[in-house]
């Protein structure tokens, strides 16, 4: 499985992922228009994206829905995101559970298995994803906009390859920031966005050191920086005894 990181952060997110020749998207927060050319220039062609699954409906994931209008391209979201979700064609729109979804939508010719996990953030109904292959024997799991990872989602979560997570602040950089105070509070929240040492934490729990590649994701520009992140990480895996590119693979986007 292929992985391409075409946007993250505050400004917009979007993900493909490519078994073969058949390609998915987590999100699309970045315009129609970025998104097919950074799809080519990966080596995707739009045309190519068999489905297109949503996190939740704030903006820097949704604002290039219209490529799925485009294409003919469907759409997954939990089902109460949809009421904020209005730039894709009703026949087009489809909802996000645990129940596994197969694309492309033929059962005799599906490559990926999609199915859907609850996550804690300041929308109706916000996902994560795991995705799996044909063979299911290579598994990612993507956990972006949360607030706190819980005992169910690192279950959902486990025996991944590829592990795709947010860690966006650094607690006291967001306290020190001229944030106002609601949105301090907000950041820091249950239902806002994961600290280093929330992301850390989860991923030590869950990578075993059999290779796993990590995408660390949606680093705030203003309270967090690159190495911070990948610092907070890398130590929390020392911990277990786990070294970077001996029993894991770490990539700060």
């Amino acid at each position: 499985m292929k992985v391409d990181i075409l946007a993250s952060g505050s400004a917009g997110n979007c993900i493909a992922l490519t078994s073969g020749e058949s390609t998915i998207l987590v999100d699309a927060g970045i315009t129609k228009t970025k998104i097919e050319k950074r799809l080519l220039e990966v080596g995707i062609t739009p045309n190519k994206i068999e489905a297109i699954f949503i996190t939740h409906a704030h903006k820097d994931h949704t604002k290039g829905l219209p490529l799925a209008n485009k294409y003919k391209i469907p759409v997954f979201a939990g089902e109460k995101e949809w009421k904020d979700i209005d730039l894709v064609n009703e026949d087009l729109c489809y909802i996000a559970d645990q129940e596994s979804v197969l694309v492309p939508f033929s059962d005799e010719d599906w490559v990926f298995e999609v199915s859907a996990f609850d996550v804690h953030h300041d929308a109706y109904e916000p996902k994560g994803y795991v995705i799996e292959n044909v063979d299911g024997n290579f598994k990612a799991s993507i956990c972006l906009d949360t607030g706190k990872v819980d005992e169910l989602m690192l279950f959902q979560m486990r025996h991944s390859d590829i592990y795709i997570i947010e860690s966006n602040h650094e607690p006291r950089m967001v306290e020190a920031s001229d944030y106002p105070n609601i949105v301090k509070a907000r950041v820091l929240s249950h239902v806002g966005h994961l600290s280093n040492e929330q992301t850390a934490a989860a991923l030590a729990e869950l990578v075993q050191g059999n290779g796993e590649q990590i995408y660390l994701t949606h680093l705030s520009s203003n309270n967090n920086m690159t190495a911070l992140a990948e610092m907070t990480t890398v130590r929390a895996l020392m911990k277990k005894g786990l070294k970077r590119d001996t029993h894991y693979k770490l990539e700060v986007v």
